[in-house]
Order: C-alpha cells, then sequence, then structure tokens
C-alpha cells in the first residue's frame, strides 16, 4: 500500500520527517517496505520556465518552422525555432532552457543548442506532451496572461516533490488502509512515547446545501446479510471536469492517474479514509430506485472495463427497478457510470459483507482498490462521513452543486466490540508494568473508548474499524504496538521450566524415520498441498475423477489438492538439475487428498486425506573425486534405503514380502506386511519424467505412513547379547523360471527354517548360451547359527536337506 508523505501530515498537526516516520511506522507494525522521493511529473521540470514570445517571423527555407525570440526573464531573449502552427507573438509559453531534460515515459532527451535549417535555436517551446503534464500535441501550450515571465515551470504549474512510503500491510489492519487510519496510529505513538504531543485530525467536512424538495430516490435492501447498510446522496448541478492540481498531485503521488473530478473525489476518499465510494449517473437509474439484492443467476452484465460478465446468482448487486448497474464492492457498470456529459450523480457509500465481496471478487477475477479494503473489512460508521467528505470536495469543481438529504438504511447497526480487560493481564503478558494511565492514553489515541474502569480493570468499546480486535489479548498487542517493542527491556535473568513429556507413538516413529533418511543423506522436502490442474491429464497415476479441485483458485498451478506427493518431488528434483545440482536424495512427510462422489453428508469420509512418506533419489550418490569413482543411484541403492527404513520403524524383515506391481513404475516391487500393502518403490517411468523435463533416472518410494506406523507398533523392538556361536554358511546354485523372484526363495526358506536360518543372500545370477533360454541360475547363500551352541555337521545337513526340498516344492532345481 502506498502512502504520500505529504497527504499523511494533512492530518497531523507537526510536519514529521519521512525518514523519522518511517521507522516510528515499521515499530508500529506498518512495516516500511521502501521509502521513494517522487516527483508528480519526472524530472520535475527542472529547466522549464515561464517565457514570452517577443517576436515570431516565418523561417526563411521552411514554411512549417518559425523563428521567435522569447523573454525567460535573461539580460538578452532566447531565439528559438518554433514548429507549432499556434505560436505567436505576445503567448506566454513554457520554455525549455539548454540543458533541460525532458521525460517521455522511460525515454528522455536533453534541450541541446543547435542549428535547424541554418538557424540557431537556443531551447525549446513545449507542448503539453513534451513537459508530461497533458496528452496534447496540436501545438505549444498557451499559458494565461497573467503569468510571471521568468517563473520557474515547477512553480507555475504547482510541481510537488514528495515521498512515498510502501507499507507491507498485513490483512488484519484494515483500521490502516488509509491515510488517516495511518496517522492516527502515528500521532498516538508519537505522542505516547513522549516524542511529539499530535493529534490526528479528522479531514473537513461542511454543512451541505440541501435542497427542500422531497428525496427523489428510494434504497431497499434484499440481502441486509451481504449488506448491512447502505448510504447515498443525490447531487444535481454537477459539472464533469478536471480536477484541481493538489488532488491530482496527492492521487499521481500513489499511482492513481486522475480522471476527472467526480472519479477522482472517489478515489481520494477512499485512500483518505480507507470507505470506498461509487458515483452512478441519476439519470441512468430507472424508476429512482437503488435495489441491493442478489444477482440473476446466468444474467449478462457488463463492467466499466466493457467485459461481459456471466452472473451465477450469488453475486452481491446494486440494482435500478430493472437492470443491474454494479457488482456490490467490486466494479461498476458500464452503463451506469459517469460520463462527460453527466450532471447529476447519486453517490454510493455503504457496507458490504467481507465474505461476500471476498467470493465474488475471486469469482470474477476482478481486484479493485474497494474489494481490497471491502474484503478485509471497512467501518460500517464511515458511510456518512465519506459522503460529507465527498461533498466538500466536489464544491471546489461545482460550486452550483444541490444536495439531497442524505439517505441511511441500517436495518440492524452493528455494535462496536465490548471488551474486559485487567491491568494484570496487560502486565503479565507483556512482561513489564505499564502504568494504567499510559494504558489509558494508548487505548483513547487509538480511538478505543472507555465504558468503565476500576483500579484493577478496564471495560472498552473497540470501533468497527479495528475489526481484529475482538478479545483482551487484541487490546493487549495494541497496547503493545504503541507503547513500543523496544522499550520492553530485556531480564537479567531467563527462567523457564523444563516439561518433558512423552511422543506419541507415530509422532516418534516420524522423527526417528526422519532421522535416519537425514543420517542417510536424504534432505526433507517441504511442498505445497495445491498443485497444477495440468498434471492430471498429463500423469496417468493421477485420478481426475477422484480429484479435488479448488472452487476459487489462485492460479491454474494452484488449481487442486494433491493427490500424490511424486509431482511436487519431481518439480524439486527438476529444479535441482536445472541449477546444476545432479546429486538429488529428497524425503517428504505429507498428505493426500481425494474426492469420494459416492458419499454426500459426511465430509471427512467424502474428502479423505491420508499421510504418506516419499522419497526420491536421482544422479550420483558420491560427488566427483580423483580418487574415487563416482557412484549412481539405482534400484538397489533405494532397495537398501527400503530395508533400513524398514529396520529402523521396527517391521520384522523376516515377514515383509515383495511382489511385481506397476504403478508406473519399472521393476516396481509392492511391500507387503503380514498381508497389508505399506507402499512400493521402482524406477519412474521416462513418460512421468518427461513432464517434468528430467532426463536422468529418478527412484521412487512411497509408503503409506498409517500402515507403516500400524505395522511398526505391532512389533515389539528389544534388544539381546552378541550371539557367541559361529555362523555357518552354506551355498547353492539354483536353476529357475525366469519368472522366479529371489523374493520367492527367501519367503520359502524361511518358512521351512525359522529356528537356524538367519538370513538368505542372493551372490550371482546367470542367463545365457549354457542353460535353458526360459531358465536362470541363482547363486545363493543361507546363514545358520544357532544361539547356545556350536551347530554340528549332521545339524547343518538335515537343515540344508530341509531347504533343498522346500526350494524343490516351488520348482528350483539344485544344480551340483
Amino acid at each position: 500500500m502506498k502512502i504520500s508523505h505529504k497527504w499523511l501530515n494533512n492530518y497531523l498537526n507537526i510536519q514529521l520527517e519521512p525518514e523519522k516516520a518511517s521507522i516510528i511506522l515499521t515499530d508500529i507494525g506498518l512495516e516500511v517496505e521502501s521509502l521513494e522521493e517522487i516527483e508528480t511529473i519526472k524530472g520535475g521540470l527542472k529547466g522549464v520556465v515561464v517565457g514570452k514570445v517577443l517576436t515570431c517571423e516565418k523561417h526563411p527555407d521552411a514554411d512549417k518552422l518559425s523563428i521567435t525570440t522569447v523573454d525567460v526573464g535573461q539580460e538578452q531573449p532566447l531565439q528559438i525555432v518554433c514548429g507549432a502552427p499556434n505560436v505567436a507573438a505576445g503567448q506566454f509559453v513554457p520554455v525549455a532552457t539548454i540543458g533541460t531534460t525532458l521525460y517521455s515515459g522511460e525515454e528522455s532527451f536533453q534541450i541541446k543548442k543547435s542549428k535547424i535549417r541554418g538557424v540557431a535555436s537556443e531551447g525549446m517551446i513545449c507542448a503539453e506532451d513534451e513537459l508530461g503534464i497533458g496528452v496534447s500535441h496540436d501545438g505549444i501550450m498557451v499559458l494565461n496572461d497573467s503569468a510571471t515571465v521568468g517563473t520557474d515551470a515547477k512553480t507555475y504549474f504547482n510541481i510537488e516533490d514528495d515521498a512515498v512510503y510502501e507499507i507491507g500491510l498485513t490483512p488484519n489492519r484494515s483500521d490502516a488502509m488509509s491515510h488517516y487510519g495511518v496517522a492516527r496510529d502515528l500521532a498516538a505513538a508519537l505522542t505516547c512515547r513522549d516524542i511529539e504531543t499530535c493529534e490526528a485530525k479528522l479531514p473537513e467536512t461542511m454543512d451541505l446545501n440541501v435542497e427542500s424538495k422531497p428525496q427523489l430516490f428510494t434504497i431497499k435492501i434484499e440481502d441486509e446479510h451481504a449488506c448491512p447498510r447502505y448510504s447515498g446522496i443525490h447531487i444535481k448541478n454537477i459539472t464533469v471536469q478536471e480536477s484541481p492540481s493538489w488532488l491530482q498531485n496527492r492521487l499521481l503521488a500513489i499511482g492513481i492517474k486522475p480522471m476527472n473530478n467526480i472519479v477522482d473525489i472517489t478515489n481520494f476518499v477512499l485512500f483518505e479514509t480507507g470507505q470506498p465510494l461509487h458515483a452512478f449517473d441519476a439519470s441512468k437509474i430507472t424508476g429512482n430506485q437503488i435495489i441491493v439484492r442478489k444477482s440473476v443467476p446466468n444474467s449478462k452484465f457488463t463492467t466499466l472495463d466493457g467485459v461481459e460478465r456471466t452472473l451465477n446468482g450469488t453475486e452481491l448487486m446494486i440494482c435500478n427497478s430493472k437492470i443491474e448497474m454494479c457488482i456490490a464492492g467490486v466494479y461498476g457498470g458500464l452503463d451506469s457510470g459517469v460520463n462527460a456529459n453527466t450532471t447529476e450523480i447519486f453517490l454510493e457509500s455503504a457496507y458490504f459483507n467481507p465474505v461476500s465481496v471476498r467470493k465474488t471478487s475471486k469469482l470474477h477475477g476482478l481486484k479493485t482498490d474497494s474489494s481490497f479494503r471491502f474484503e478485509r473489512g471497512c467501518d460500517p460508521n464511515s458511510t456518512i462521513f465519506a459522503l460529507q467528505r465527498a461533498a466538500f470536495l466536489l464544491s471546489e469543481t461545482s460550486k452550483d452543486a444541490v444536495y439531497s438529504e442524505i439517505l441511511d438504511t441500517y436495518p440492524t447497526p452493528i455494535q462496536d466490540y465490548r471488551v474486559e480487560i485487567t491491568y494484570h493481564q496487560i502486565n503479565t503478558l507483556i512482561g513489564t508494568d505499564i502504568e494504567p494511565n499510559k494504558v489509558k492514553q494508548i487505548l483513547e489515541k487509538l480511538g478505543i473508548s472507555i465504558v468503565s474502569e476500576t483500579t484493577e480493570k478496564l471495560t472498552v468499546d473497540v470501533p468497527l474499524y479495528k475489526n481484529d480486535v475482538t478479545r483482551p489479548v487484541d487490546i493487549i498487542e495494541e497496547i503493545l504496538r504503541i507503547y513500543g517493542y523496544n522499550a520492553i527491556e530485556d531480564p537479567n535473568v531467563i527462567k523457564y521450566r523444563y516439561a518433558h513429556q512423552a511422543k506419541q507413538p507415530a509422532v516418534a516413529l516420524k522423527d526417528r524415520i526422519s532421522d535416519y533418511l537425514a543420517d542417510n543423506g536424504l534432505l526433507e522436502a517441504m511442498n505445497n498441498s495445491l498443485t497444477k490442474l495440468e498434471y492430471f491429464d498429463k500423469l496417468p497415476f493421477l485420478s481426475p475423477t477422484e480429484m479435488v479441485k479448488l472452487l476459487n483458485p489462485l492460479s491454474r498451478d494452484l488449481g487442486a489438492m494433491r493427490q500424490s506427493l511424486l509431482p511436487g518431488l519431481l518439480e524439486n528434483v527438476a529444479y535441482n538439475l536445472n541449477h546444476k545440482n545432479s546429486m538429488v536424495r529428497l524425503f517428504e512427510f505429507g498428505n493426500v487428498y481425494k474426492l469420494n462422489s459416492n458419499i454426500e453428508n459426511d465430509v471427512v469420509k467424502k474428502y479423505p486425506e491420508e499421510m504418506m512418506l516419499d522419497l526420491v533419489v536421482s544422479g550420483s550418490i558420491n560427488p566427483e573425486n580423483w580418487n574415487q569413482p563416482t557412484k549412481s543411484n539405482n534400484f538397489y541403492e533405494l532397495k537398501k534405503t527400503v530395508f533400513g527404513l524398514l529396520k529402523k520403524a521396527g517391521i520384522d524383515h523376516k515377514l515383509v514380502t515383495f511382489s511385481t506391481v506397476n504403478n508406473n513404475m519399472i521393476d516396481g516391487l509392492e511391500i507387503v506386511f503380514r498381508n497389508n500393502v505399506l507402499g512400493f518403490f521402482g524406477e519412474v517411468v521416462p513418460s512421468t519424467l518427461k513432464v517434468f523435463g528430467i532426463k536422468q533416472p529418478v527412484f521412487y518410494l512411497s509408503l503409506n505412513w498409517k500402515k507403516t506406523v500400524k505395522a511398526s507398533t505391532s512389533t515389539r523392538l528389544y534388544f539381546q547379547e552378541i550371539n557367541h556361536y559361529p555362523e555357518v554358511r552354506r551355498d547353492l546354485a539354483l536353476l529357475v523360471d525366469k519368472t522366479m523372484t529371489f523374493e520367492q526363495i527367501k519367503a520359502t526358506a524361511f518358512k521351512a527354517e525359522k529356528k537356524l536360518l538367519k538370513s538368505v543372500g542372493l551372490f550371482d545370477v546367470y542367463e545365457g548360451d549354457k542353460i535353458d533360454a526360459s531358465k536362470k541360475s541363482y547363486a545363493v547363500n543361507f546363514i545358520l547359527q544357532h544361539s547356545e551352541k556350536t551347530l554340528s555337521e549332521n545339524e547343518i545337513t538335515k537343515t540344508m536337506t530341509r531347504l533343498t526340498e522346500a526350494l524343490k516344492e516351488i520348482g528350483a532345481i539344485v544344480r551340483s
């Protein structure tokens, strides 16, 4: 939000330097992000003066040029060659002298002494557009005869220098969405911190010249929830014309382009008081009725920007007896707006429900200065004052204007927020004792009135412009803002009480797994729960029919809730690769969301969400080094991480089996524990990687966290003494069908021998011309160990025979 320093000073009885003001504003919660010195006209017309044309003769070598002599207040007149058709002797004109720089948008040019068709020219007589104070280029600008030769153009045209604050306004500070609101906070801080005794004075208004005739217009509110208050005034005998220069300068300083006196005044009051106004051409109000109602579904409405919009029936509209004239609080209509021929207006000042305006604004993608304020909450009690202020400003350009009585429809007045607060609460939360008189001074300066008080507590009424101050803690925050955070002394001793609370099993497990993954070189990612709509068209593992689509998305990039963590992680991979980081190892805990369209009444079941743990690895494992070969991530590196993760989770690996699954994975495997699928892992298919512009392999694991926690808690972790007895290894060469997996062999072996068998390993695979094409050879090792004795050869032989027989039953042939 932009705030003009000169404009701000209009409401303070002191003149404050911009740098000093910016420090205080930031300190009271209105963070000044930048402070810029500006000129309402770029360059400030430095070097441009008022001149008088003494002589004007035709150029001997050019029919369209004139040779003039111009008095600019120097010892000798200047000779200037001019190409304007309207130049003539006796005129007062703006003259850019030698060395002056003029600006046209971002471009600039400097006036130099030159020869034009052989005649010396010592300056330039300027047109409006060349000075930047208008758009006309029909000829030179002719000034009033009352102009004084030699006067700086900056003085003549009332060009002002100003300083503009860019304030990073938080959404809850609707009370500071205006120059007066900022001045009120500033005056409170200056006074209560004993810097300056300062008052924020309200803008000037006047008694209206009210006509004696009965009121012409009537107001009818059909939706009191969306429009609790509607005020307006009928003004006749106006002239639509250019605004006074001072008003234009104020608007230009904050980046608002002046239009005409009616539009400029509504803008000025908006940025001055925070109350939006809207002017209707009164002759366009059919039936002399203002009706506030919901729109007609599927009706068409053309806004001021010339765009025809389809209404859906939820928008609040300002209507006459026949048609809609304005989208309430958002945008005016093309057919009812003020134009150059308007002679009477109906000026609207209303309070609209913030939720209603916000939904309409987002629905139609219309963001205006008015909707910005209505969405955050305006002051219902400011509607009348804003009308009186606008009428006062209009009187400067339309002195013959005639005003009706102000109409005000306010069926159910909104009451101030009444809050009770004790001094003990204030001092305890702030951490220091603030004098009661100082507390009351701060509250009164902020407009918070004290209803009653005792030695221990205050009962206050909070004005409606502070719509975020509704609780004692909010009052304390207001006091502390103005009192000053830096005024609270640091304690010499910091006291705290350490309270140990055992973590919930799921939280403890999450911490343990996060530590494990981080210790193994993975970084934690935290991606947005919103994702791109286009992914549901491009990624086959996402279901469009189960998509949770946002009704009012900020953009297509944030149009739906994510169904999988994979797209976000692949965006992270692509980002790293684009920034020349090819070593990517990431994990993420996060919820995924789906729509169950078969359920109607139960919101939780209709939109189920599940916590997932996903990880991706891609590129090299270790950085390039002269004495160590670079090793790339691959399926088996991922599988090693999976085994380590399951072990860290306390899931018995002997009870875990793996089965092949597609899931848009290459060599995809499901992780099965006691007939429950915990998740899957594998290599992401190239077609998915192509969507993200990734050209190197990516390996991916996805775990259902709820099922993983359940599997973990069902298996008790315990410690035991290290086995003192030796392990025995026996190797078998097995001829198996190509379709048989090592997991089948491993599961069969553990099923056949549960006591002595400790592990099964695969150390070689052979496929070639020495065996049948439909077969492959596995070299498998079996580790045997007894916990209480050294195994005898007889026990080993019996065990291996039992294992061999079990493997034969599944089709494995032991090769000699």
